[in-house]
């Protein structure tokens, strides 16, 4: 039989588009029809982004408790409602947002831990409210891994023609010189071929790496990164049989990788590898952070306060989110049961 796995949803800042794409991309029947989620938020702000859809509420409520359950609805409301006085006339940042969308993340996150869901797709939160309720993780990818324990961890974006991991994540240009080594560089490769050939069924990917200076320093004319740290990293992962070249000028080496030369590439810092992902598939874009014990993903889009409550936002990127979570806890569950047949815990 098909395994029809569980997948949790978060629904991010309660102030942000959060409950209206999450309710328009689980309106897609076919899309329920895969799995059964579990959505941790507010059953308010999610009938009212379903009502200015003109949809009706496809959901079972239930009152959070304090703890996580296990459900078998096709969709569940888990309502934290002490957190209603939001309503819908804030529309930006916030203390209480911030205690909010942290709420809904910890506890999804204890579900899965705790093998009651099988993958957490997070909606988008507001990192400036999780700094005003006390919070001050760069983001969802840092909270994700200190409570699973993950000590190997890596953003990859998959949208349309292009899989991008990023060397860097949440710091400043100017803060690069301090993070950027061999090690930084190293890792997003080996876990992205992992990536590849375990949850992308790819058997041999091949990896391009960008240099960080304008034509990859061309030589040393332009800094000496590449030869530093990039290039040792890269050695590094050929020694270990990792298909990996590089460095490359950045400003090239997207359009190979979208022609299909490569099937992924490596980024040194945050708006290198984003800006391509969402100029080519802004609306079909997922980030899913790999390395971690469990399966997370989420849109590649933030809050769009300024759109909230006008039934604009495009759910394509959340529809997305939620259809490659439901994919990879399909094949985790085939390998889990392929490897107890193997051990001949389960007879044929």
């Amino acid at each position: 039989m098909d395994y029809r796995p569980t997948i949790a949803i978060t629904m991010g800042e309660p102030a942000g588009i959060g409950p209206e794409v999450i309710v328009k991309a689980l309106s897609d029947p076919l899309l329920r029809q895969r799995a059964r989620y579990v959505i941790y938020g507010m059953n308010e702000l999610l009938s009212y982004a379903a009502d200015l859809a003109e949809l009706d509420v496809f959901w079972w409520r239930d009152q959070y408790h304090g703890r996580p359950k296990a459900y078998g609805f096709d969709v569940t409301v888990v309502d934290y409602d002490q957190y209603s006085i939001l309503g819908s006339a804030i529309r930006s940042p916030s203390k209480i947002g911030g205690q909010a969308s942290m709420k809904f993340c910890v506890d999804a996150i204890d579900a899965a831990n705790k093998g009651m869901v099988d993958a957490v797709v997070t909606a988008p939160i507001a990192k400036e409210s999780w700094k005003l309720a006390g919070y001050h993780y760069p983001g969802h990818t840092e909270l994700f891994a200190q409570l699973t324990g993950a000590r190997r961890y890596n953003m990859m974006f998959t949208g349309g023609p292009l899989r991008v991991v990023l060397a860097t994540v949440h710091i400043p240009l100017n803060g690069l010189w301090g993070r950027l080594n061999i090690g930084a560089v190293f890792q997003p490769i080996e876990l992205i071929h992992e990536t590849l050939r375990d949850w992308f069924d790819i058997e041999k990917p091949r990896i391009a790496v960008c240099g960080l200076n304008p034509h990859a320093s061309e030589n040393g004319q332009f800094g000496d990164e590449e030869e530093r740290i990039i290039s040792p990293a890269i050695r590094m992962a050929r020694e270990q049989g990792i298909d990996v070249t590089g460095p490359y000028p950045p400003d090239t080496i997207f359009l190979k990788a979208k022609h299909g030369t490569y099937d992924a590439v490596v980024a040194m810092y945050h708006d290198q590898g984003l800006i391509p992902v969402k100029l080519l598939a802004f609306d079909q874009a997922v980030n899913c952070t790999i390395g971690l014990p469990i399966i997370r993903t989420s849109p590649d889009h933030g809050t769009a306060f300024d759109i909230v409550g006008k039934n604009k936002a495009n759910p394509g990127s959340m529809r997305s989110a939620l259809s490659l979570a439901v994919d990879l806890a399909v094949k985790r569950h085939a390998r889990k049961e392929q490897q107890r047949r193997i051990s001949g815990e389960v007879k044929e």
